[in-house]
């Protein structure tokens, strides 16, 4: 599943490549999104029909770019202004959600902590800015007049710019930047399991930012994002399959869950202090400092006897993200178990 995740965005990227020779490129535009359209709506039925654990977030993602190709394409093919306009509404309409959605993707996918609130604010603001770049030829803010031309059987939209139109700039600036930052925190904090997976991250993020930087410093017809797009879904789900199924892996079965729990309640009174090699011991203490700031506050806790449940009160985290806390705790400590880390502790 990894390896028909990852490489679809090549094979993507190939078939537009080579749609047609440079001098025929502009008459094949309305098909290209077409076959984006296409593409949005197969990966959005996929999602629904092939992934068992859906979240609200990849169905703001996968329903937005279908929305936005959408909006290409009826665009490319307008014969009136006022069709036109409404294709250009479509298409901002899921443009202006879907960088929310690979946002909070992104905090969901290192386990970033973030206010409840933060979702709301978004979507408000989304929905403020929708009705901003909307509002021509009601209002003359976002729009000062558009026509409506045809470039060899294409239709395209010939706009003169108003006084608010740089707020979709900032708005676009803005999520970028905060998914730099997501980016950025993960690589240093190393929260997911392995540098390929936050290197697959950085791709997914980077790509729309190098494709919007092209588009608004070089002249083309052609909307690149709609591909772009869907090369970004690709690789967030991709990823998204991956920590879910190592997160699985790492998760205990009933029997081990139901044996921790008796380990939480007996591992004060009931450890047998059985004889320890002195190298695992100096391992143990030795490896402390490689502990992050969440691990180290974990490892605390354990210490002090808070059961998993006070722990996951305490952090305001999910049980899936204590496991991998334990997962990584015991790893860079050489311990197995919570009683086996509070005997080692005891001795040190």
């Amino acid at each position: 599943m990894r390896k028909f995740t990852y490489i679809l965005p090549a094979i993507l990227l190939l078939l537009l490549s080579s749609c047609a020779p440079i001098g025929n490129k502009t008459t094949s535009m309305s098909l290209i999104y077409f076959a984006t359209a296409v593409f949005s709506l197969l990966l959005l039925i996929g999602y629904f029909v092939l992934i068992r654990k859906k979240t609200v977030w990849f169905m703001f993602l996968f329903s937005s770019v279908f929305v936005v190709n959408t909006g290409y394409y009826l665009l490319s093919v307008c014969k009136t202004l006022e069709h036109a306009l409404f294709a250009n509404r479509l298409a901002y309409l899921g443009s202006v959600f879907l960088p929310m959605a690979m946002l909070m993707i992104a905090l969901n996918v290192t386990h970033a902590k973030y206010k409840k609130w933060l979702p709301y604010a978004l979507t408000a603001i989304s929905c403020v800015l929708f009705l901003i770049t909307a509002s021509y030829p009601y209002l003359n803010i976002y729009y000062k007049a558009v026509t409506l031309k045809m470039v060899n059987g294409v239709a395209v939209l010939c706009k003169t710019y108003g006084s608010w139109h740089w707020l979709y700039l900032v708005f676009l600036l803005t999520y970028f930047a905060a998914m730099i930052a997501v980016v950025a925190h993960t690589l240093k904090q190393n929260k997911l399991n392995s540098r390929s997976q936050s290197v697959v991250l950085a791709i997914a993020m980077f790509v729309n930012i190098f494709v919007w930087l092209l588009e608004q410093l070089v002249e083309i017809d052609f909307e690149f994002l709609s591909v772009s797009y869907i090369i970004t879904e690709l690789f967030l789900i991709g990823l998204f399959l991956v920590v879910e199924e190592e997160s699985s892996l790492s998760s205990p079965t009933p029997a081990a869950e139901a044996k921790e729990v008796l380990t939480e309640e007996t591992a004060q009174i009931d450890v047998q202090e059985t004889p320890l090699e002195e190298a695992r011991v100096d391992f143990f203490k030795e490896n402390l400092h490689r502990l992050t700031p969440t691990e180290s506050k974990i490892y605390n806790f354990y210490l002090e006897g808070k059961t998993t449940k006070e722990i996951m009160e305490l952090l305001n985290i999910k049980e899936n993200t204590l496991k991998y806390h334990n997962k990584n705790i015991y790893s860079k400590l050489g311990v197995s178990s919570r009683k086996e880390l509070l005997y080692f502790a005891k001795m040190l």
